[in-house]
């Protein structure tokens, strides 16, 4: 992905989590943080952030805060919008056949539905069909014969999360407890006994960067909930990004083990 008109600021402070105040060209203007996460670690005083002008013209607040610069490391893309649309370019070049975000399952909307068809192109309209009332994917009919030429369908849930947090070296996540990301989590590890390949997917918004861990300091619960993810059957995704003052994009993706 690719921001439009970005300019150069030093970070003041933030009064709140959904807006700071930067020093742009002399002046100090209220921008908003497209971040809601504590990323204490991240915006000290004075330290160089990349703003994104915003398009519409009547906000009012004028700059979108997307990344800013860790003295000692490098550039950091803070943008929490940024992991899911980086995703759905990388995930259509991945030969997936339905790629669907914002798919309703259970009580909870999961950040990609992805399907893989194999088998006969000419049998799938007449073999199955969809039924999403019942959270399910694709399903043979009850009158589709013995099943001879029949496509296979592999369902897939995926959930993103952006890792903004470096310690030694090492990515975590989250910096701020996150009883969302544990519901997910849970979603996931019941999905996998319905027949869904499930993934939870790190998108690490830094370079130099490979793995993910729980930030058990911060948040134990999701620790446990990772692991417990991991033991039905989850599968954690490291997705490596090359990261620019005007775009995020993914250049590799390994899974843990």
């Amino acid at each position: 992905m690719v921001y439009q008109n970005i300019v150069e600021g030093r970070f003041v402070d933030r009064p709140n989590r959904f807006v700071a105040h930067v020093e742009i060209n002399g002046r100090v203007e209220t921008v908003h943080v497209k971040n809601t996460g504590r990323c204490r670690e991240l915006l000290l005083p004075g330290v160089k952030v990349i703003l994104e002008i915003a398009v519409n013209p009547d906000r009012k607040t004028k700059y979108d805060l997307i990344a800013v610069y860790k003295q000692g490391f490098g550039l950091i893309n803070m943008d929490s919008q940024a992991p899911n649309k980086v995703v759905a370019e990388w995930l259509a070049e991945q030969g997936y056949d339905v790629i669907k975000p914002e798919y309703r399952y259970g009580s909870s909307r999961i950040d990609f539905y992805m399907e893989k068809h194999r088998g006969t192109e000419a049998e799938k309209d007449k073999n199955w069909h969809r039924n999403e009332e019942e959270g399910k994917s694709w399903q043979k009919n009850e009158d589709s014969g013995d099943g001879e030429g029949q496509e296979a369908i592999e369902r897939y849930l995926m959930e993103v999360k952006g890792c903004t947090l470096e310690i030694g070296g090492i990515g975590y996540f989250p910096d701020a407890p996150t009883e969302r990301g544990i519901k997910h989590l849970k979603e996931l590890t019941g999905a996998v006994q319905q027949g869904y390949h499930c993934i939870m997917a790190y998108v690490i918004q830094m370079e130099g960067i490979n793995e993910v861990r729980p930030n058990i300091s911060t948040h134990p619960a999701y620790g446990k909930a990772v692991e417990e993810a991991l033991a039905a059957g989850v599968k954690v995704l490291f997705l490596c990004t090359e990261v620019k003052e005007n775009e995020l994009r993914i250049v590799s993706g390994r899974y843990l083990g």
